[in-house]
């Protein structure tokens, strides 16, 4: 089946790079004089946390964490696990979880309330993109690169069946499918 895609430009990779800038400005100055490890959000989140940790002007530790959801392909069941954790101690630090896109909240929500398990001294939120239209959960996030409320997006680390990551900007995706006319739902 031949697939046609459509891409509108959302955000443009320089407001991008401008926005990542202004959120390691502002992470710097909160976490002066902080013990801090950032924890990246595997997949979506690399390509966002590549460039804003190069933002940062702290001394921190790295780590990742790989959640899977279970459910439909666009939508959430709210049941989670982690299929990849922290190799990190957190013990009394202040952890900065990176994720790509706050949707739903349930991965979020669930994660954050398993690394507080590990006794941090805090933990915080900065996500680049912060769709509140289809919030189930209760959850904001500390740092937001960019509100936008509709839309499937793809590009600088989101994508749709694993594809479009690389794109350097942000784009809303309207797939197209010749033989059936099929339009997936909105993240």
């Amino acid at each position: 089946m031949e697939t046609i895609d459509e891409l509108k430009l959302i955000l443009s990779p320089e407001k991008i790079k401008e926005r990542v800038g202004e959120l390691g400005r502002q992470i710097t100055a909160d976490y002066q004089g902080k013990d801090m490890v950032v924890v990246g959000i595997l997949k979506g989140a690399f390509i966002f946390m590549a460039d804003l940790v190069r933002q940062i002007d702290l001394p921190f530790q790295m780590d990742f964490v790989r959640l899977q959801s279970y459910g439909a392909a666009t939508e959430s069941s709210g049941q989670i696990s982690i299929t990849k954790d922290v190799e990190l101690s957190l013990k009394d630090k202040h952890v900065l979880v990176i994720e790509d896109i706050i949707d739903t909240g349930f991965t979020l929500k669930y994660l954050i309330e398993m690394l507080k398990l590990h006794e941090t001294a805090s933990v915080k939120l900065c996500c680049l993109i912060d769709k509140k239209e289809r919030r189930k959960v209760e959850i904001d996030a500390d740092y937001v690169g960019f509100e936008i409320e509709r839309g499937f997006l793809v590009g600088y680390g989101l994508d749709y069946d694993e594809q479009y990551r690389q794109l350097p900007g942000i784009y809303h995706l309207s797939p197209r499918y010749e033989a059936k006319g099929f339009f997936p739902s909105d993240r």
